[in-house]
């Protein structure tokens, strides 16, 4: 019996000693990390202040000063998403709250730098910060980041924002009329076909529309639809949105739509790409959906049967080369245009997402300059993108197959090539 006590007690020592080893070290790399996070946040908040002082000498005097002084600071964050692969709006938003913590909160990038806090710790304070006026601030960080230094990011985002509303000098009427300006909807795109609606709306909205599409589900499950109740309350939200349930008629007929009978609603004006053996039905290879991506041919053709105005293009499965593209599109554009839009799929400025179909379509040799207006000279760029090309120290060459090599201020070389055929 006591043989066995002692080997428990030696393997729990040695349990002990190796978890003492794990939790020490990680905490170690947290401390590490939390002394870069504070380095990043003094060299973004410098790379923004030098993109202000120098916007006059960057920028062509033709733009107003308000307007240089933005484009020398996406230029700027352009430049370090490219030699990082990060997309620029990461960047950008990383130098926003960096300015914050520097220049706001210089206790608390102190206590950053010195580990006593993580960079999640101190985005949770500069949030809640951001909104309090001046004459309020000095009295919120005093008493936030004591709680901070003692408690988990979770903990310290519900007491920061007690702590802001105690010392908020103004009222929460004022500041919630002043929110709701904010309000908007965002679309997400998922795997497998699938996508995420966001809404932004007040309080009260959000809860009536919750509690409105749990009793359509709930009535419709008691009605003995073997949906999960997740599945009823998605399909309750999307009869609301698109066929106009309400649920007076679900109290007559309870039975919610499927999710298949309301897409029938959907009359979107739609680009789809589809292979040339799926229109055959030789083969399932995905089609294409412009915004989206990958969707199933069969909801590819049953959204495109209801859509007014639809542009069908077939391609060469093995290749991606065009084969067709439909001319019956309500203001049709130029085949050149369509074709070059197809072909790149984004803004191809390096990390840039934005859809071919909201950029412009740039000359890379300029017109003026002798460049042609063809598929070998023509890129998608999208707007910020396209202006920030003509500032000094960008060059963007053109080659073979659509291939662009851009060269930034730093003298730095990125290239792009086109979006390879999606299946």
């Amino acid at each position: 019996m006591t043989e066995t006590t002692t080997t428990a007690i030696r393997a729990s020592d040695e349990y002990a000693a190796r978890l003492a080893e794990f939790s020490d070290h990680y905490a170690d790399i947290q401390r590490r990390r939390a002394a870069l996070d504070g380095e990043e946040a003094r060299l973004l908040a410098r790379s923004a202040a030098y993109a202000d002082a120098f916007a006059d000498t960057v920028v062509p005097a033709a733009f107003p000063p308000a307007e240089r002084r933005a484009l020398s600071r996406r230029s700027t964050c352009a430049a370090m998403a490219m030699a990082t692969r990060t997309s620029e709006r990461t960047v950008q938003r990383a130098t926003n709250d960096a300015e914050a913590l520097v220049n706001d909160a210089p206790s608390v990038l102190d206590a950053l730098e010195a580990a006593r806090i993580s960079a999640r710790h101190a985005k949770t304070i500069t949030d809640q910060l951001c909104d309090v006026p001046t004459e309020g601030r000095a009295a919120f960080l005093a008493k936030v980041l004591p709680v901070a230094e003692q408690t988990t990011d979770a903990e310290l985002r519900r007491r920061a924002r007690v702590l802001r509303e105690r010392l908020h000098p103004d009222s929460i009427t004022t500041r919630a009329k002043r929110s709701e300006a904010d309000r908007r909807v965002e679309f997400e795109p998922a795997a497998d076909g699938m996508a995420w609606v966001h809404l932004f709306t007040t309080a009260p909205i959000a809860q009536g529309i919750i509690e409105r599409i749990e009793a359509a589900a709930a009535e419709s499950r008691s009605a003995g639809d073997t949906r999960t109740c997740a599945q009823l309350q998605a399909d309750a939200l999307a009869a609301l949105a698109l066929t106009g349930v309400t649920p007076d008629d679900i109290m007559t007929s309870p039975v919610l739509p499927h999710p298949i009978e309301v897409q029938d609603h959907i009359t979107p004006t739609v680009q789809i790409t589809v292979p040339a053996l799926s229109m055959a039905g030789v083969s399932d290879a995905p089609a294409t959906l412009d915004g989206y991506g990958p969707i199933d041919p069969e909801t590819a053709a049953r959204i495109a049967v209801n859509a007014p105005s639809f542009t069908r293009i077939l391609v060469q499965p093995e290749t991606g080369a065009i084969l067709s593209v439909g001319r019956n599109q309500y203001r049709v554009p130029a085949d050149l245009q369509r074709a070059v839009r197809l072909r790149d799929g984004t803004c191809r400025a390096p990390g840039c997402g934005r859809r071919a179909r909201a950029c412009d379509l740039d000359h890379s040799v300029a017109w003026e300059d002798g460049g042609t207006t063809d598929v070998g000279n023509l890129a998608c760029l999208c707007r910020h993108h396209h202006r920030m090309k003509h500032l000094p120290g960008w060059n963007l060459d053109h080659g073979p197959g659509g291939v662009l090599e851009w060269t930034t201020p730093d003298g730095k070389h990125h290239r792009t090539e086109p979006d390879p055929a999606p299946f």
